[in-house]
């Protein structure tokens, strides 16, 4: 049951009704932080990644002393003051080195977190690759490659797969889609598992799309890598409870227009109605009473022009 929060005045009932639930939701933003101990690395990976979610994104640049899986309720409070539904927490440890914490919620509670690892070695800032950029707001494709992304059970790897399309895909409001627009692409691939001991790495790479003249109808599409370059290892994931994720994947059915019965559209658009009747007897049926249409004046009329015939006749017959 979630709790109910009584506005006090006008301005925040304003706030409240802007955060309220909706038929189509508004964009999801994501809040960037760091911990007390946050290595240059993650630091980085935090800006490179603030970069593309824009503009759909907020960074606080403080240290906060926060640990996600051992208590959310920090995460909670500023997802809660800053209006975002996604979290990502970077921060480094000597048992945990170079992580970063994704965190979605739901009614600013937590939901579900993953914790992934960055590989130091073969990371690599946006910066280090010259060439051009996309243009800020534009939402990309995704490609998802390798098994593990597929697995019928939750996994780590699924809950990396749905998070990352809910980082990367910005404002889905709008089912239109320019094609000027998909200037770049995410591709996000996972090895083939060999053992259960042994969990395959994730690499994240980002690349531009060009179009260049092929003499034919269709351009000839190349891609380059932009950056970041990301490969990551699984941590820790905390998965969602059933009845909360049930009640975060309720749709409003007020969009949807109902069937009706016995009413169809033909080709031309016109609406047609079948309406179904009992049988009926016509001899009980109550016609409008008109006195020209009584059987009384009808003999009347008869007997006066067969009078003056029945005169004639008898005079014939006299003479």
């Amino acid at each position: 049951m979630l709790r109910q929060i009584k506005p006090r005045n006008a301005r925040s009932k304003r706030a409240l009704e802007k955060k309220a639930p909706k038929v189509v939701e508004n964009p999801k933003t994501a809040l960037f932080l760091r911990g007390t101990s946050c290595s240059q690395v993650i630091q980085d990976a935090l800006t490179d990644l603030y970069s593309l979610r824009q503009p759909l994104a907020k960074k606080f640049t403080k240290k906060n002393a926060i640990h996600p899986f051992e208590d959310p309720a920090s995460l909670e409070f500023f997802s809660e003051k800053n209006d975002t539904s996604l979290l990502v927490f970077g921060s480094s440890s000597k048992k945990r080195p170079h992580t970063l914490t994704l965190a979605r919620t739901f009614a600013s509670k937590i939901l579900d977190m993953l914790e992934l690892h960055l590989d130091p070695e073969s990371y690599r800032k946006i910066s280090q690759f010259k060439g051009r950029k996309f243009a800020v707001g534009l939402r990309p494709m995704m490609l998802f490659s390798g098994t593990a992304f597929e697995s019928p059970v939750a996994n780590e790897y699924t809950m990396a797969k749905s998070m990352l399309i809910d980082l990367f895909r910005g404002d889905s409001s709008s089912d239109k889609i320019d094609v000027e627009g998909l200037q770049y692409i995410v591709s996000v691939s996972a090895e083939e598992p060999v053992g259960d001991a042994v969990k395959p790495a994730i690499h994240l790479r980002i690349y531009l799309i060009s179009t260049k003249r092929s003499g034919q109808r269709l351009p000839r599409v190349e891609v380059e890598e932009m950056g970041p370059r990301m490969d990551f290892r699984v941590g820790r994931m905390q998965e969602p409870e059933e009845a909360v994720l049930k009640e975060a994947m309720k749709t409003a059915k007020a969009g949807e227009e109902k069937t009706k019965k016995n009413v169809t559209t033909d080709t031309m658009g016109d609406k047609l109605g079948r309406i179904h009747l009992g049988r009926q007897d016509l001899s009980e049926l109550q016609t409008r009473k008109m006195k020209g249409l009584k059987r009384n004046r009808d003999l009347e009329d008869e007997d006066m022009t067969n009078a003056p015939a029945d005169e004639d006749a008898m005079k014939r017959q006299k003479k």
